[in-house]
């Protein structure tokens, strides 16, 4: 456990010294296939697409293994049936891509060019050193949980903090919990909660929830969810797990101490879209558009899986389905050339 973690340490420096001392000869290589991202649709797209031999190579990007490396226990992804860590799960996924023949690489792509809006060849750089030339292109970025962004609720992600109920509720089965939230995700979040743990203590900013009104009834309807309006966290307590959050009432400014075992934030993702923005059709919220029952894009040859276009599921499992179905699509758009 700790060589991975510090395997993952090592991989996020390397790739942090490579954007500080670029170099500016600018190389330009032309590829078959191409990954960016390394989660489980990017290592799930790069099995399938090199035992279709289409040469895939996989960039890591910032966060090698994607949201993953930040999970302690993952109990629900098909075949550990005694559960396994985040960051071993990722190391089996890249190994089994790299046995197959995927070329991962340590690097960020730091900049795409899909102005080729009929197909052929798309570019991106990388690292600011390298233009890459890709007859197909699989965006696999993800999204990245919205935290509250207190010390105390940094220092405990993993040891209670989650932003994912339906992944880690299973922990805290007949305990009481805590969710940060008042939209529908932290509505439906709570309403599951409320069936496996004894007690759920749901705080919300604003004087309402701005859930719909089906879930805002689903909440009402569980005698065991406690709504705190006009609430906010000020500090999660615990040294090595969460133990209770101090919740600040704003109206009041009155403190209250909540002992709880898990607390759960549910205030949104953000896809890991910036690079393409203006490049590829995405929603409001910026996850990448895939039409019909596909991974494809509105570009010819570029494909988009995982929780950078699932904004619904966001599971390991449904990632790496896609995964699987992007490289797929890639090898019927290339034999259809």
């Amino acid at each position: 456990m700790m060589i991975t973690f510090y395997t993952f340490l090592l991989l996020k420096v390397s790739i942090i010294l490579n954007l500080c001392f670029k170099n500016y000869t600018m190389s330009i290589e032309r590829i078959k296939t191409l990954i960016i991202g390394s989660g489980p649709a990017g290592y799930s797209a790069a099995i399938y697409a090199s035992r279709a031999d289409l040469n895939p190579v996989l960039y890591t990007g910032m966060e090698p293994g994607g949201q993953l490396t930040t999970t302690t226990e993952v109990d629900n992804f098909p075949g550990y049936p005694e559960g396994v860590d985040g960051p071993s799960m990722m190391v089996d996924l890249q190994k089994q891509a790299e046995r197959f023949g995927t070329e991962v690489r340590i690097g960020l792509v730091t900049k795409v060019d899909f102005s080729n809006k009929i197909g052929g060849i798309h570019k991106v750089i990388v690292d600011e050193k390298l233009e890459i030339e890709a007859e197909t292109i699989i965006i696999s970025t993800g999204a990245t949980a919205k935290y509250l962004g207190i010390p105390s609720e940094q220092r405990l992600i993993g040891g209670g903090v989650s932003a994912c109920a339906v992944c880690d509720g299973f922990f805290y089965k007949g305990q009481d919990v805590a969710i940060v939230g008042g939209g529908d995700t932290a509505a439906e979040e709570a309403t599951y909660l409320a069936n496996i743990c004894s007690k759920v203590t749901m705080i919300v900013r604003k004087g309402e929830m701005k859930a719909s009104k089906a879930m805002q009834h689903r909440v009402e309807s569980k005698s065991n969810i406690e709504l705190r309006y006009h609430s906010q966290i000020q500090e999660v307590l615990g040294k090595d797990v969460v133990e209770g959050v101090r919740i600040v009432n704003t109206e009041t400014n009155k403190l209250d101490d909540v002992e709880v075992t898990g607390l759960f934030i549910a205030i949104g993702h953000k896809p890991n879209t910036d690079i393409f923005i203006n490049q590829i059709d995405m929603d409001d919220s910026g996850y990448i558009i895939t039409h019909g029952k596909t991974t494809n894009t509105n570009l010819p040859g570029v494909f988009a899986s995982g929780d950078v276009q699932d904004k619904d599921y966001r599971q390991a499992v449904t990632a790496a389905g896609t995964g699987c179905m992007a490289a797929l699509d890639a090898e019927r758009y290339l034999a259809g050339l």
